[in-house]
């Protein structure tokens, strides 16, 4: 595959991914708008940050899993940068870590903002993030990667938000991002869903290779109604502004994904399991309208007769 340098670190970078580092900042953000306490500047170094970590996570993951010999020429998935030989593994980790040093530079800055606690959030986040797929107990090898995603693409990631615009915690920001964790986890179920095969061979025990595909389905579909779920509970039980479910149109691209997940079922050993790819960039679609309905619908909610809705 002949691609330029520039393509190339795009391509490392796994852009149609960021949705999920992105949204969590959007919704916190919003939160924090609603409240009053937005700061522009801490805003946005929540996104260079979020972006950063979750960069260096997929450089991380390009970077093991070829190491690992998980990633093949058997790979059903879009290009990986080290496996299709368009970057040297060695380049992809320096990649990583310049990445990791970028992110520690924008956490300096919101640990001057916000104080200690963004410090400790920020390393254990980066820590994580490598951990993902590297060190001696890779999350994502061992059946924890759903968790690893659910919290710091989720709960973490939105709750810091909001926190270092406002420097006091929020339950709402985090029953917010306990929502996108959910649609966040429905994203890795569904690449999950489609390496099972792969996955089990390379070794890598993943909740779908150790559980099946039927379980991986169901999975998938308890993501999307979690993340409902948190919407309407967010209105009935927290005063949510009912504007901000507008965060449901998140499942509208889902419900062509779900189609092509609970299509597996139907014939698990013959299905082309490429099909997939269509449904985790359609997930990746709804986690970023889920951001976008919660911010959105929050900040709304309080201007003008929108608010008294």
């Amino acid at each position: 595959m002949e691609v330029s340098r520039a393509q190339a670190w795009v391509l490392a970078t796994r852009p149609r991914t960021l949705t999920a580092g992105a949204a969590p900042v959007v919704a916190g953000t919003g939160f924090a708008a609603a409240d009053g306490v937005f700061a522009q500047l801490p805003a946005l170094a929540a996104l260079a940050g979020a972006l950063l970590i979750q960069i260096a996570t997929n450089l991380a993951n390009d970077y093991y899993d070829f190491r690992k010999g998980s990633d093949t020429g058997e790979r059903l998935g879009p290009v990986r940068v080290t496996q299709a030989g368009i970057l040297p593994p060695d380049t992809v980790f320096r990649g990583m870590v310049l990445t990791l040093v970028l992110a520690f530079l924008v956490g300096v800055y919101l640990v001057w903002v916000a104080g200690w606690p963004v410090a400790v959030i920020g390393l254990v986040s980066m820590m994580m993030g490598v951990c993902y797929t590297g060190g001696p107990y890779p999350l994502s090898y061992n059946g924890l990667g759903d968790v690893f995603v659910f919290v710091f693409f989720g709960l973490v990631a939105t709750a810091t938000t909001f926190y270092v615009q406002a420097g006091f915690w929020s339950l709402a920001a985090i029953l917010a991002g306990a929502g996108l964790g959910a649609m966040s986890t429905a994203m890795l179920v569904v690449n999950n869903l489609r390496d099972r095969e792969t996955d089990g061979a390379a070794g890598k025990r993943t909740l779908a290779v150790r559980f099946g595909d039927r379980f991986t389905v169901v999975q998938y579909f308890a993501c999307l109604a979690a993340a409902v779920a948190v919407s309407v509970a967010g209105v009935a039980a927290m005063e949510w502004s009912p504007l901000t479910l507008l965060s449901l149109a998140g499942l509208l691209p889902c419900v062509p994904a779900a189609q092509r997940v609970r299509g597996v079922l139907a014939a698990p050993d013959s299905v082309d399991r490429r099909t997939l790819n269509p449904a985790l960039a359609m997930t990746a679609r709804g986690v970023a309208f889920y951001g976008a309905g919660l911010g959105l619908g929050a900040l709304l909610g309080t201007a003008g007769p929108l608010g008294a809705l």
